[in-house]
């Protein structure tokens, strides 16, 4: 059962948050990478929940003790709702502008990119992307920068105050064992995926800078 959803988006150091949050319950955290494990099933699973609704979501999660990043982290309401004792976790980057740039240098390169993608996958993808960001094309940076705020409003307004924990990237463990009522591990916070490590383990070309995740 979930005790922690991750409502931010991609690239807001959710695998970082993954393994963190692993170390905190001891158990698993679901994040994309999972997805990419279960391929025969999550995104036909996935892409259900976003075209017809309600999911199964303890058959999806079944043994994960958190979720973070796409593609839970576009359901953080209905999960919220089927997950009432939950935490919930809002990741952010410092600015727009940061969380773009990354994207587009690490995975919108893999959305572009159709030889790894199954039918299921690309329509997960884009079903994620309308939910998420609806009605801003990905290639309209300003209609996807009023989305990018709009979605945080939306979370806010959707998660009560006592649940929502806004986590920005790099706030180390005390956010984070502060709502779970957990001593912080001794242990540095750790600091994953960063959009060089994404080009070294993906063999892709960046198109822009190198940055943090």
């Amino acid at each position: 059962m979930l005790r922690v959803i991750g409502a931010g988006l991609p690239r807001t150091g959710t695998m970082t948050l993954k393994h963190a949050l692993e170390t905190l319950l001891g158990a698993p955290c679901h994040h994309m990478s999972e997805v990419f494990a279960h391929v025969d099933t999550h995104p036909a699973g996935f892409l259900a929940a976003a075209e017809c609704g309600p999911a199964d979501w303890d058959g999806l999660l079944g043994g994960y003790a958190a979720a973070v990043d796409w593609p839970t982290s576009a359901f953080y309401a209905e999960l919220a709702g089927a997950y009432p004792d939950a935490v919930v976790v809002l990741s952010r980057r410092d600015s727009f502008d940061t969380w773009w740039r990354s994207c587009n240098d690490t995975i919108f390169t893999g959305m572009d990119s159709d030889g790894f993608a199954t039918p299921e996958w690309t329509a997960m993808i884009a079903a994620l992307w309308e939910k998420t960001f609806p009605g801003a094309p990905r290639t309209d940076r300003e209609a996807v920068a009023a989305a990018y705020e709009r979605y945080h409003e939306r979370v806010r307004e959707a998660v009560p105050a006592d649940r929502l924990v806004e986590f920005t990237t790099g706030a180390g463990w005390e956010p984070l064992c502060a709502a779970l009522g957990l001593p912080v591990p001794s242990e540095p916070f750790p600091c994953l995926n960063t959009a060089k490590e994404w080009h070294e383990r993906t063999g892709a070309v960046p198109p822009g800078g190198i940055g943090r995740e």
